[in-house]
């Protein structure tokens, strides 16, 4: 928020102020409520982005009063210098509300019988005290100065946010989000880093034997679902035995629709941390990578049914290579999208099942597709 248009301008300098009323010391305003005292000049390290920006103030400000002159001022400030770092003074009204805020270059450089006001900014840029913690983070970056005052809709300065709250949260931001996709890049293929990491600390025969407790289960889905697909396999042994070739390309076709499975999955898991998705997001996001996963299907279909028709010759092949490949990329895509949404509606992690079950769904479901096309042709 910016300077409230109509807020009174400070009123003309009259008779000097003293050298007492200068004293750099917190505002004689009542505390609020539930704030903290900021005197000791702590700060707090990343703090909620939803905290109100008034549990974070500052109040060991630099207050000096609007009516006196820069000399008055720098007169008060050598009796009293400041006991921690100083970014900008601030020329307050006898009623609290906030006058200007003066640079501390302009206070060093101007002459000492120069108003104090004439070397303020009169128009300051604010923050209101209803912000939130992002709230004051955004005016750090739009504006790029490294405080603001933080006053209430009738001007009243309540105390300052400083740039140490911004650079606090972005450290915590980027430590959180690095430790969130470790943890993230791990459990997507079934594995708890945090189990992993106290078991590997315990040694001797824990650390021997913690593979089967933290990796092995969901190794399980995959050894059901390779089990599975040698079952349908089987099941294809005619259409397999008539063209051989077939089986050359089951290899690929599994792999495009893993690759594409993985990579609709680590796109849904990060919009899930929100809260659990309704019904009807479930439907939008499946759908949508649906259709993704069609063109990419198409494009790597139509890649790979060139390369087996160069090689095999043009026939009914070509066209099982071409519909299984888009079929099964299109499935996986789907997959994807749709168990880590399902998974978070019963579990607030989705992460450590999406991966094996989504693996495991993604290759029965290209394999089915793959085969039972190459009956429907040959």
């Amino acid at each position: 928020m910016g300077y409230d248009p109509g807020m009174p301008e400070p009123p003309t300098p009259a008779a000097p102020a003293t050298a007492a009323e200068f004293a750099i010391a917190p505002p004689a305003a009542p505390a609020l409520p539930g704030v903290p005292p900021r005197g000791d000049g702590s700060s707090h390290a990343g703090p909620p982005l939803t905290d109100p920006v008034t549990a974070h103030l500052r109040t060991d400000y630099a207050r000096l009063p609007a009516e006196g002159t820069v000399g008055e001022a720098l007169a008060a400030v050598r009796k009293n210098p400041p006991k921690h770092t100083v970014i900008y003074f601030y020329a307050v009204r006898p009623d609290g509300t906030l006058a200007g805020v003066v640079p501390t270059r302009r206070l060093i450089l101007a002459e000492p019988e120069t108003p104090l006001l004439e070397v303020a900014f009169l128009h300051p840029i604010t923050i209101p005290a209803a912000a939130t913690v992002e709230d004051a983070c955004e005016f750090f970056i739009l504006h790029r100065l490294l405080a603001f005052p933080v006053v209430e809709p009738g001007g009243r300065l309540l105390g300052v946010i400083d740039v140490n709250l911004y650079t606090n949260e972005l450290v915590d931001l980027a430590e959180g989000d690095a430790k969130e996709l470790t943890n993230d890049l791990f459990q997507l293929v079934g594995v708890h880093l945090e189990a992993v990491r106290s078991s590997e600390r315990a040694g001797g025969m824990a650390a021997a034997f913690s593979p089967l407790k933290t990796r092995f289960p969901w190794l399980l889905t995959n050894v059901a679902g390779g089990l599975t697909a040698a079952f349908l396999t089987g099941m294809f042994e005619a259409e397999l035995q008539k063209a051989v070739a077939l089986a050359l390309f089951i290899p690929v076709v599994l792999a495009l629709a893993e690759s594409v499975a993985i990579q609709s999955v680590s796109l849904s898991l990060p919009a899930l941390r929100s809260g659990r998705p309704g019904w009807r997001a479930v439907w939008r996001r499946t759908r949508s990578e649906a259709v993704g996963g069609l063109v990419l299907g198409v494009a790597c279909g139509l890649l790979i049914a060139g390369a087996g028709a160069v090689w095999l010759g043009p026939g009914d092949v070509t066209w099982c290579l071409l519909g299984g490949v888009a079929g099964g990329v299109t499935w996986a895509a789907a997959v994807g999208a749709a168990v880590p949404n399902l998974l978070r509606r019963v579990h607030p992690d989705p992460h450590v099942a999406s991966g094996p079950i989504v693996l495991a769904t993604t290759d029965l479901g290209a394999l089915l597709i793959y085969l039972s096309l190459a009956r429907a042709l040959l």
